[in-house]
């Protein structure tokens, strides 16, 4: 007699908990659905119109179909600005920051380092400091001028000014975002070591392994996730970068820091082409879709 109303009663759980999931996922679907999935289409469709900020056009936009595309992929200056962004890509995020980051966790590993706390504290500091301020504090470090911090140490040692933003504008924001990225690599990686067993390790140092082969053929192996994972977050965010570069260079000089994020601020905003800065944006994302999906693929991870 128990077991059937227990069997019976299940049912009446069942529809239960199917009532309450809508109300529990309801305010973060309808969240993600006003603020992400609405202005991302919203955005689909202006590129696929004509609509500018002034003229005519502005008053009266009209449908132009592919047009913004076709425009896009035969222009030199966007393509060009693809080609920098994914260099930005390469050396600031894939290079740079995981590089960087996977040493600074190691060192935190190891048991002769002393001070780890300091250190620690050292590359997570660049990560609280905004955007903004982190620009303009490099922009008055790196200024071409006798009072840029810069300029000052080498008057210190009889050299002479320098003017790195201008001479070498994008290995100054390579630079500079890696320091500022350098801390989230360095937490995951962290993170990931955390869980090799202690055990595997010295096993494999017994058996003659040197530092660099447990590394390569352990280590790695094991943490493949977490840095695919990692990577997949830096490329995402660092195509987005735009107030970093925009404060310290402005796309320039020329247009050697013009990136596709500023491509399409200087399209949308500078010249009023909403729907071509709109196509352009449409563009980076499905390109960060491939790019995603290939990380996915790489690290095993199911989509």
């Amino acid at each position: 007699m128990t077991t059937a109303k227990a069997l019976s009663g299940r049912p009446i759980r069942r529809r239960r908990e199917r009532g309450v999931l809508p109300l529990l996922l309801g305010p973060s679907v309808l969240l993600i659905a006003v603020f992400v999935i609405a202005p991302a289409g919203y955005g689909v469709y202006l590129g696929l119109t004509d609509t500018q900020l002034t003229g005519w056009a502005a008053r009266d936009p009209q449908f132009v179909g592919l047009e913004n595309f076709r425009n896009l992929l035969g222009s030199e200056d966007f393509l060009a600005s693809l080609g920098r962004t994914g260099e930005f890509v390469l050396w600031s995020a894939i290079v740079g920051q995981t590089v960087l980051g996977m040493v600074a966790a190691l060192l935190l590993r190891t048991k002769w380092l002393r001070g780890k706390g300091l250190f620690g504290a050292l590359v997570l500091l660049p990560m609280v400091v905004p955007e903004v301020v982190a620009s303009l504090t490099w922009a008055s470090v790196l200024s071409s001028n006798g009072d840029g911090t810069l300029n000052r140490l080498l008057a210190l040692f009889g050299s002479g000014a320098a003017a790195p933003l201008q001479d070498h504008p994008m290995a100054s924001v390579v630079i500079i975002n890696v320091w500022r990225g350098i801390a989230l690599a360095m937490i995951m990686f962290q993170a990931a070591l955390e869980d090799i067993p202690d055990e595997l390790i010295e096993s494999a140092r017994m058996d003659g392994a040197s530092a660099l082969q447990v590394f390569r053929h352990i280590t790695l192996p094991l943490i493949r996730g977490p840095v695919f994972l990692y990577l997949l977050l830096t490329t995402i965010t660092t195509v987005g970068v735009f107030g970093l570069v925009y404060f310290l260079t402005q796309g320039g000089p020329g247009q050697g820091t013009e990136l596709a994020s500023i491509y399409i601020f200087h399209r949308a905003f500078q010249y009023s082409q909403i729907g071509l800065g709109s196509a352009a944006s449409v563009i980076l994302f499905v390109l960060l879709m491939i790019l995603g999906l290939t990380y996915a693929r790489l690290a095993k991870v199911e989509v």
